[in-house]
């Protein structure tokens, strides 16, 4: 709420790397149409890796984390959650293809927020409820606070704050006088520094930064997991997120370091598509490439039959001859024989 107070949003100075930012992102959101057309089926392996891969590092983001054996199962729906991390594994599945599914027809709203976040942390006891207690957001530094960056609002006005944002949100994008991504940026950043929830604040506003996009069709969270991109730049988003809070609380606080990070991960991740599906389009071959991509989104340790779910369309055989290729390269090892046979990532 507090960077589209006053109209600071639209006063904002852009440094001309935010610009040619936003330049890039557009000309890829097109490039992405039009490889969709000429890839599909790397296009399916592609969708159901990012899916798989958004779920694990959201949550491991948040300190929730579950056996990596338990991981596939609980996010297909296969197995029971058995403790509250796969309860909150199986919930982010159920939130994410929620929004995979239906993204133009939700609003945001106060609302939205408690029913996507009651799904999120299922079972939780603090699952669909506002922060109930003053907190200080602690410097974003990992699992390990070091200091104090500042203090989010009071708790009792969580709910007028959550209306506010929303509604400037809604409001901005009605004007049509800033380009979306710098309106879904600043809505994400608000809603980190809110803190609204005891838990999940991390995870809802990854799942809310996706559905936003999805609705302005920057589908690129579809096909190459950001919240991934994010877990691999962790350092560089938890700075970016301490150089922006700085003076958030009295409306003083430059937003722009934070926008860099965001703009600059969403080009990354047009690359990264880019990159898959052109190496799909060489002599290589498509089945090679949509076999290692499955593999890179697949837990450290895998059994044949997980790959060929992430697979549809690629024979047993071709599986197999990839996965003896990238054992000769020392990229796999196996364990085990027969129907136990599974294998580990060595790289």
């Amino acid at each position: 709420m507090m960077t589209f107070r006053g109209g600071r949003l639209e006063e904002l100075v852009l440094p001309a790397r935010l610009i040619r930012l936003m330049i890039e992102i557009a000309e890829s959101k097109g490039h992405q149409q039009l490889f969709e057309r000429q890839a599909s089926r790397l296009l399916r392996a592609l969708r159901t890796a990012a899916f798989h891969q958004s779920v694990e590092c959201s949550n491991r983001l948040d300190g929730v984390t579950v056996a990596p054996e338990r991981l596939l199962p609980i996010v297909l729906g296969h197995a029971n959650a058995e403790n509250q991390a796969e309860n909150e594994i199986r919930g982010y599945a159920q939130a994410l293809r929620l929004i995979s599914a239906d993204a133009p027809h939700f609003r945001l709203t106060a609302d939205f927020l408690l029913t996507l976040h009651s799904v999120i942390l299922e079972g939780a006891a603090e699952a669909g409820r506002w922060r109930v207690e003053e907190t200080q957001i602690i410097e974003f530094a990992g699992n390990e606070p070091r200091g104090t960056e500042f203090r989010s609002v009071p708790f009792g006005e969580i709910p007028q704050a959550v209306d506010e944002l929303c509604e400037s949100y809604n409001a901005a994008l009605s004007r049509q006088e800033l380009h979306p991504l710098l309106i879904i940026g600043a809505f994400v950043f608000d809603l980190l520094c809110l803190h609204p929830f005891c838990k999940g604040n991390g995870r809802i506003s990854r799942l809310l930064g996706l559905l936003c996009l999805y609705q302005h069709r920057f589908e690129i969270g579809r096909c190459i997991s950001l919240e991934h991109l994010i877990e691999e730049s962790r350092e560089d988003y938890y700075n970016a997120l301490r150089k922006s809070c700085e003076g958030w609380s009295e409306s003083k606080h430059d937003v722009r370091p934070w926008l860099s990070y965001f703009l600059g991960m969403l080009q990354r991740a047009y690359g990264e598509f880019e990159r898959r599906v052109r190496e799909a389009m060489s002599p290589r071959g498509a089945m090679t490439i949509l076999v290692e991509t499955a593999i890179d989104y697949l837990p450290a340790e895998f059994r044949v039959t997980e790959l060929e779910r992430a697979c549809p369309g690629v024979s047993h055989g071709m599986i197999c001859r990839v996965l003896d290729q990238l054992k000769n390269k020392s990229r796999l090892e196996r364990l085990g024989r027969g129907h136990a046979k599974s294998w580990r990532k060595k790289i």
